[in-house]
Parts: C-alpha cells; structure tokens; sequence
C-alpha cells in the first residue's frame, strides 16, 4: 500500500547538495535563498534609529550600528532628516527603511518613510509615506523584496491596517489587508515567505500573533499566542525560527518566546533577558538576535544577545552610543534568511 505525500509547509527550508545553497519551499517550488555578504565588514548590521529619552521624552535623531557577529559598542552611522519617535523599520539586504511616529518639535504624527544603504554610513533620504493609518507605534517587517507595517494608529485610536512598500525603489506605500485585531506596538518579523505580527495594546496589552504571505496581498490569520502579554516586543528571526522579546512597560518582564515560522502554534518559552526591559528594539542575523534600546526602568544603553538556535538566556553584547533609544525602529541586512 502506497503512502499518501506528505505536505510540506510553506517556508520550510532544506539544503541542496547538489547546488551547495540553502532552498526554501514557496508552495508550489523550492527556491534558493540569496547568497551575499551583507557588508565589508565582517558580516550583518544591525541599526537603531532614533527614538527618544523616556523622562522628560527629549526625541533624538541619532542612526548607530553594531557588526551583530561582533560583541561590542555601536557605532553612529548618520542621522535621520528630523528628531522623531515611535518609528519603527525593516530592511532587504541592502536597504533599511523605516516610517512612522512623532515629530519632537511639534508633536506632529507623521506617516514618513525614510531609507539607508546599510553599507555606506551617512543620512537617513526620504522614501515615501506610509498609508495614513499607520502613523504611530505600527509593527514593521520585510523580507528581500517587501516592507511591511501593519496596526498602529494615531490620537489614541487603534488600527488594523497592513500596508506594503517594494524596498528596492521609492514611493508611497499600498493597501495589503487587515490584521486580525487592531491594536498598535505590535512586534513584527519575516522569513522570506511569512511575516508574523506578534503582541500589542488595545487599549490592554495582547499576546495575540498573527501571520501573512508577505507575496500575497490579504488579511492576517491568526497564527497563535505568546506566553506572555507585551506591548513593544522587540522581535528578531532566523529563516526558520522567531525570537520575542518580553516588555516590561506595564510590569516588568524578562521573558524571551520563541515561535517556529513555518508552523502555527503558540510561543515557547526560550530563556530571560539579562534586564528586564521595555520599548526595546531587535534586530538579528542568521544566527544570532539582539535587543537593545528601551526602559529598565528608566533609559538604557544596553544590548543584549541570544544564539537562535541554542535555548537559553540573553548575556551582555555591549551599548549603544546613547540611551534615548526608546521607542525607536531597529532592523538589519541579515534577519530572516537575508544572510
């Protein structure tokens, strides 16, 4: 008696040996994953940018970076056009953009998109505008070719709008779908194939985690739950595995989940921060993730580090060159399968 075929999930990943290159299963075909070096020095980057001070809020316009196979300090890169916060980014390989969040002088909530090359220090160039929806505290992720926010909201409103960008040109976003329930400071992360949305606030922290084919315009589905309630989880990934990062803006939380892309569930315990944080950022490499920035309880400067693959606690990485990093976009040019 035959077998019947197995299904394999979308995502799923495998080695060709015939080819040397790592594939991925886009539903109908396996697909070679980009093979680069993510930059000259070393390996992949991972940004912050802007941000504020949490108390008195003081918003900065500071872009740094750190060599994420490199423990150690960041570095500045450049500067945004305007001292902002709330931001929040995603990137391709080359290009990190990020949009979003509040003007420090006058307040203003701003639908702004903003870009780098992530190999060439210097400014932050204008990009776009983000859909009006979306203005403020909206999760953001990317895979190669797109970028995408999703939630947000201004004026205390909630919102479940997804929109999209095609990093590699200019112009202003596009209508995606929905997510599953509207709500703002989500957390976000993408393999080359699926882009998760993960937490937020109502006006209560959530645990929800949605799921889109970053390919396909359409709404969310709900992918499954954290073992935790958080409001700015930072998120970093593998091409394969998700890391989120507990919040401590409500309550303090060290906790660290960790999701497996490809397959719906609920989040799994992996280990603690070494502080327990909120409003951080992540960013991550192929291998390793990190969270910086944020409130402990009040600002700090530092970095902290996990393998992807290897359970266990966060240790010290390093700091970043200030401690207005609250609240600010952070993505890099090796996450999810990029390097």
């Amino acid at each position: 008696m035959s077998l019947p075929p197995v299904e394999i999930p979308l995502g799923a990943m495998r080695f060709n040996s015939d080819s040397q290159k790592l594939e991925y299963w886009m539903g109908s075909a396996w697909m070679q994953t980009k093979t680069f070096s993510p930059n000259l020095n070393g390996g992949a980057r991972g940004f912050w940018l802007a941000g504020s001070f949490y108390s008195p809020q003081s918003p900065i316009n500071i872009i740094e970076f750190v060599t994420i196979s490199t423990q150690g300090n960041g570095t500045d890169f450049g500067d945004t056009s305007e001292k902002w916060k709330y931001n929040m980014g995603c990137a391709s390989n080359t290009r990190g953009v990020s949009g979003g969040g509040v003007y420090s002088d006058s307040g203003t909530y701003m639908n702004t998109i903003e870009f780098i090359t992530m190999s060439s220090s210097g400014d932050a160039v204008n990009f776009g505008d983000l859909v009006s929806d979306n203005k403020v505290f909206p999760a953001a992720l990317g895979n190669q070719t797109r970028g995408i926010w999703g939630s947000g909201g201004a004026s205390g409103s909630k919102v479940n709008t997804i929109c999209f960008i095609t990093i590699a040109s200019t112009g202003d976003a596009n209508d995606f779908g929905d997510i599953t329930q509207a709500r703002s400071n989500a957390g976000g992360l993408a393999s080359p194939t699926r882009g998760i949305f993960a937490g937020g606030y109502t006006p209560t922290n959530v645990n929800t985690i949605d799921y889109i084919t970053i390919a396909s315009t359409g709404d969310a589905s709900e992918f499954g739950d954290m073992t935790f309630k958080s409001t700015m989880s930072g998120q970093g990934c593998s091409s394969t595995r998700g890391i989120l990062w507990g919040d401590a803006a409500s309550s303090p939380n060290k906790s660290i989940d960790y999701i497996t892309i490809a397959t719906k569930g609920n989040g799994q315990d992996f280990g603690d921060s070494v502080t327990a944080t909120g409003y951080q950022n992540a960013c991550s490499s192929s291998t390793r993730c990190l969270a910086g920035g944020g409130q402990s309880p009040l600002n700090t400067d530092a970095i902290d580090m996990v393998e992807i693959a290897s359970i266990g606690d966060a240790v010290d990485f390093g700091d970043l060159t200030t401690s207005s990093h609250f609240s600010c976009a952070s993505y890099s040019n090796g996450h999810g399968g990029l390097g």
